[in-house]
Parts: structure tokens; C-alpha cells; sequence
């Protein structure tokens, strides 16, 4: 029996829901191409920063630095205003570049903080041919004075705004910090979004004690960190009227299946093709195809949202006994030997 591992997502016909987040693999053609041929459905390019597409580079410089005589250690949490070396033009290369290179969807990602007009590139990137956009809202806010509700308008205007300029589909990559996900998913939907993309996932600088400095970190995942996504995916499929991709944890053909049950339409992979190469996206898909063969599922539709909460009728009441029985299920395993310290 043949599988058909094809997919719908944000409109578009993927061959696998199996799709290379962005990433540095993502940024280089030759790359482009080996996953393509190990069975990606889709590419994600890498993103381009609001901040790569300020026309005020200078704004953007005095932002950086105006605390230059203040601690200036914690400039180290700042990266250099060189960095931000690729704009508009090389991004829209780039997406050009990759569309003659494969013939896979190409998804465009905008990483943005702030409603503006850097949204007019979000028009240069279809014209340049990408077949969607994957919106990335990251922004921290450490003033206390601004109000959750604030941020979460502010970041559904970045939504209308995007969606107004392009007829592409456009994928917002939610960050799980939000009071009520299932509302701000709805807004974003109201909002013109074709998909949602759980979940956007943070670095964090560590601190460098014998430089006495910032530093970035970039923590590769685990499969235990899409149970998050993984949940939420279970609990908006079907509740909105948009394409659902899972992100985060995704490294073996068991967490790519265990995404489409739940309700994924596109999962998304990044740290396993990272640490062992693209070769990891042919091994989840053709164990998938043998998993999916093993126990008769002819396609990937058959499959999805099969362990969904959208036939439950209180997921809330759902989610909160499995809470209460993992908690009062646990055991701590009994110990030998004296004062609690265990065999040795």
C-alpha cells in the first residue's frame, strides 16, 4: 500500500508535512536542495529583521548605544549595529535564488517588533516569488507600566498590516507567553492570518562571569519540548479557521506523528537537522511512511487531528483532569539505607 504523505498547509500542496524551519541550512541554496530531495514539503528561509529593513540605520545605531557611558556591560546584551548586514535586497535574492532552486514551496519569514513602515518589504518578498510568509513577532517589553493588552494589539496590528500588503498566506509563529493563546490565535486569524506556527521559541543571553558580560546562547531542543506546542495543537485544530504547524522538539519520526494526531497540518524541524544534518529529515519521513504502513493509515489526512480535542466538549475540564492525574500519580520510588541516601 502506497502512503500519501501530502498535506495542505496555508493553501499550499506540500508532498510532506515535514518543513525545515528557518535556519542557517535554509540560508544556503546547495542546503535548499539536499533537503528538498530528502522529502521536505516546504522551506522557511531564514528571517529578515525589522530591524535589517530601518531606512533610519542611524535611529538604529543611537538606539543601541545611547546608553554608552551608563553600566556598559550591559551593552553586551546588544548585538554590534554591523551585525544587522543583510537587508531587503539580499533577502529578496535570495528568495529568488531559492525558487529556481527548488520546487518545494518557499516560505519567506519577517521577524518584527513593532507596527511600521518596514512592512512595505513584506511586498517586495512576494514580488520577489515567495509562496508565503511566516510572520515571527518577537519583542520583549520590560517597561511596567505598558499593559499586556497593549502589547497583544500592538502585535495584531503588525498581523493587519502584513496581511493588508501582500495576497500571499501568511503563518504567524505565535510566542506561548500570551494570557489566552486560543484568543490572540482567533485575533490573529480576524487579523488575515492563513496559519499559525506553535511556537516561536526565545534565546536568552547567559552571563559570562570571567568576561563579566552578556553573552547569546543557542540551546539546541529536545523532543520533550514540543509537548507544549503539542497540546495547543490538539486544542486549536479545528477551533480556527487556519492552517496549525507545530515547532519545537521535533527530531524523530515518533514526534513528527505524534504533531500530525494532534492536528498539525506542517511540522516544523530545526535542531535535529542542525546537530546531524539533513540526512535527519529523510530518516523521519521514510520511518514515517513505515510506521503509517504498519497500521494501515493511507495518508497523512486519514491521520490528522485524529487525538485533537475538537470532539471533546469542555477541553478546559479535558486538560485539567490529565493535570490533577499526573500530579496525584506520581510516586517518589522508595529508597534504601538510612537518612533517605539510597543504595550505593
Amino acid at each position: 500500500m502506497a502512503v500519501n504523505l501530502s498535506t495542505k498547509y496555508l493553501g499550499l500542496k506540500l508532498a510532506s508535512p515535514v518543513v525545515p524551519s528557518a535556519c542557517p541550512l535554509t540560508a544556503d541554496i546547495d542546503s535548499l536542495k539536499k533537503l528538498a530531495e530528502a522529502g521536505a514539503g516546504a522551506v522557511v528561509l531564514p528571517s529578515l529583521f525589522e530591524e535589517q529593513m530601518l531606512s533610519e540605520g542611524a535611529t538604529l545605531v543611537q538606539y543601541m548605544t545611547h546608553s554608552k557611558e551608563q553600566f556598559a556591560e550591559a551593552l553586551s546584551y546588544l548585538p554590534e549595529p554591523d551585525e544587522f548586514h543583510i537587508g531587503a535586497d539580499e533577502y529578496c535574492k535570495h528568495v529568488r535564488e531559492a525558487k529556481k532552486a527548488v520546487s518545494v514551496p518557499v516560505i519567506a519569514s519577517l521577524n518584527a517588533a513593532t507596527p511600521g513602515n518596514w512592512v512595505k518589504f513584506a511586498r517586495e518578498i512576494e514580488q520577489a516569488g515567495a509562496d508565503a510568509i511566516e510572520l515571527n513577532i518577537y519583542h520583549l517589553v520590560s517597561d511596567p507600566s505598558i499593559a499586556g493588552s497593549t502589547v497583544e494589539a500592538s502585535d495584531v496590528r503588525i498581523v493587519r498590516e502584513v496581511c493588508s500588503r501582500v495576497k500571499l498566506p501568511v503563518a504567524v509563529k505565535l510566542n506561548p507567553f500570551y494570557s489566552s493563546i486560543a484568543n490572540m490565535a482567533a485575533q490573529f486569524v480576524e487579523a488575515g492570518a492563513a496559519g499559525l506556527v506553535l511556537f516561536n521559541r526565545f534565546y536568552q543571553p547567559d552571563i559570562d562571569l570571567s568576561e563579566i558580560e552578556a553573552r547569546p546562547t543557542v540551546d539546541m531542543s529536545r523532543s520533550e519540548d514540543m509537548r507544549l506546542p503539542l497540546r495547543w495543537t490538539a486544542i486549536l485544530h479545528g477551533r480556527v479557521q487556519a492552517s496549525v504547524a507545530l515547532s519545537g522538539g521535533v527530531h524523530t519520526h515518533e514526534d513528527a506523528l505524534k504533531a500530525l494526531l494532534a492536528g498539525a497540518d506542517a511540522v516544523m524541524m530545526c535542531s535535529e537537522l542542525l546537530q546531524n544534518g539533513v540526512g535527519g529529515l529523510g530518516k523521519v519521513v521514510k520511518n514515517m511512511k513505515a510506521w503509517m504502513e504498519k497500521r494501515d493509515y493511507e495518508s497523512v489526512e486519514q491521520m490528522k487531528g485524529s487525538l485533537s480535542l475538537k470532539s471533546c466538549p469542555d477541553p478546559e475540564a479535558f486538560e485539567r483532569a490529565h493535570y490533577i492525574k499526573a500530579i496525584t500519580g506520581f510516586h517518589v520510588p522508595a529508597t534504601t539505607g538510612k537518612g533517605g541516601g539510597g543504595s550505593r
